[in-house]
């Protein structure tokens, strides 16, 4: 998977962006995210799941504090004949299987690919749409002349991509226009060619945006025609 364009692609997106807002009053604009969130806390969810259940898995394999010889009945407790003794090992040792369940699962669900297999992609759409209002905001596309303002957002490590459309263009666009340029980019991504991917998105985008909203007679460019890589 690309990690960032070269200069070469950023001039290509940059263009599609001014020939397809020459024909229209709309603004365009392209970012690119390589990630949304770390998703830590989905990790420490399965990894405290894991150490929950795990234990519990093993008790009828026979697990006691035998399992482990430091925990292990030694010859004063026999004599003390303490069963708080036996019960505090066992808790003891339980917390030791515990506590080394929790840190393996969740080292191991911090490797990048691990982490996307296990995190819902319910809470992978969810927090791509977010970061892609955020940028949406960010960037002043909601106050434009005729909120008109449209964005494609791309997320390289989630594999998601959104198209926000402001209030003036998103209520008279079929929704059929923003799956097939969300398509077009997903393509373009999958097969490793971002560049290319969000030109397609970027005419699809631009030519409902000059069937609905054609040139101003002081077209005005109040959104730079640009790709932000963040």
């Amino acid at each position: 998977m690309v990690m960032r364009l070269k200069a070469e692609e950023h001039a290509r997106v940059a263009a599609a962006i001014a020939a397809a807002e020459a024909r229209t009053s709309g603004e365009i604009f392209c970012v690119l995210a390589r990630q949304v969130s770390s998703y830590r806390d989905i990790s420490l969810a399965w990894a405290a799941a894991a150490a929950l259940l795990v234990p519990l898995a093993l008790i009828p394999l026979g697990f006691d504090s035998t399992w482990f010889p430091g925990l292990s009945d030694s010859w004063e407790a026999a004599h003390l004949a303490a069963r708080d003794v036996t019960i505090g090992r066992a808790i003891g040792a339980y917390a030791v299987v515990q506590g080394a369940v929790f840190v393996s699962v969740y080292l191991l669900l911090r490797i990048p690919g691990l982490t996307r297999l296990t995190t819902p992609g319910a809470v992978r759409r969810q927090r791509t749409r977010q970061a892609a209002m955020h940028q949406f905001l960010a960037h002043g596309l909601h106050v434009t002349d005729r909120r008109t303002g449209v964005l494609i957002f791309a997320a390289m490590t989630d594999r998601q991509v959104e198209v926000i459309a402001d209030e003036g263009i998103h209520s008279r666009v079929d929704p059929d226009v923003w799956a097939k340029a969300v398509e077009a980019l997903t393509t373009g991504l999958s097969r490793n060619r971002p560049a290319e991917g969000f030109e397609t998105a970027i005419a699809l985008v631009g030519g409902v945006l000059a069937e609905h909203f054609p040139p101003q007679p002081r077209n005005l460019n109040e959104v730079p025609d640009r790709l932000v890589e963040i």
